[in-house]
Order: structure tokens, then sequence, then C-alpha cells
């Protein structure tokens, strides 16, 4: 009787087990700039200084082991922008899965129209899966 409990148990743990699916996705790498290159899906100029001038911020993320279904969101925030009164506002969102765009993740942020951007300090939160993995900050000056 002992041994059939003890089958009974390897056969129940060893189901839990394969039912469950440890990704092992992770963020290699993060980077901002003032161009991308879709052909490196690397960014080009990279910085984390803009100037007012830089239409577009762009942040290019490697994600590696990454199944299917795997995501991949970013938030931008402005930090402190004195000249506007601005504190901790967010600026977008996007997410992206990986079998749509690979494990090469280009995002970019577009300045306010035809106007500058006002000096300030700002961040872009990137999270893999709904978690958050890392933030990177930035500025623009004037």
């Amino acid at each position: 009787m002992k041994r059939f409990y003890a089958l009974f148990l390897v056969l129940v743990l060893g189901s839990l087990l394969a039912a469950c699916s440890a990704s092992t996705a992770n963020i290699s790498g993060a980077e901002l700039g003032t161009g991308y290159d879709s052909g490196t899906g690397k960014v080009t100029g990279a910085t984390n200084t803009f100037a007012q001038t830089d239409t577009t911020i762009h942040l290019a993320v490697a994600v590696a082991n990454a199944p299917d279904g795997t995501t991949v969101r970013t938030v931008w925030t402005a930090v402190d922008v004195p000249s506007q009164n601005i504190k901790d506002q967010k600026l977008g969102e996007t997410t992206y899965a990986t079998k749509d765009v690979g494990s090469n993740v280009h995002f970019t942020l577009a300045g306010p129209g035809d106007q500058a951007w006002p000096a300030g300090s700002y961040k872009v939160d990137i999270y893999l899966d709904d978690k958050l993995d890392r933030t990177l900050t930035y500025t623009v000056q004037q």
C-alpha cells in the first residue's frame, strides 16, 4: 500500500511540474539613442542626453530566450520638467509581443509636434511579461 501512495505522489508531482513552465526570457540589453538601424537592431547615436531639437527618442531592447507570447512593454515618463511645471507625468506606453517583432524590439517616443522637447529629466520603464525589468533615465538639455 505504501508503494501505491509513493507512486501516486510521484505521478502527481510530476504532473504538476510538467504543467508549470518557467520562462527563461530575459532582457539582455537596452539602449537609448537618436536613431535606429533596423539591420543591426541597435540604436544609432547612443546617448542618455538629448537635445530639445531631437524629434524622436529611440529605444532598442534585446530579448533573449523569449518563447511566443513573451511581451515587452515600455512606459515613458516626464520625471521633472521645470519649465512646464511637470512632475511624474506619463507620456506614453507601448507593448509588443516578441512573436511579432523578434528578439530586437524597437520603441520610439516622438516629441511634442513641431515644438522643442522641454528641458528636464525623463525615464522609460521596461517590463518583461508585465514585470518591471529595468528603468533607463535620460535628460533633455537646452
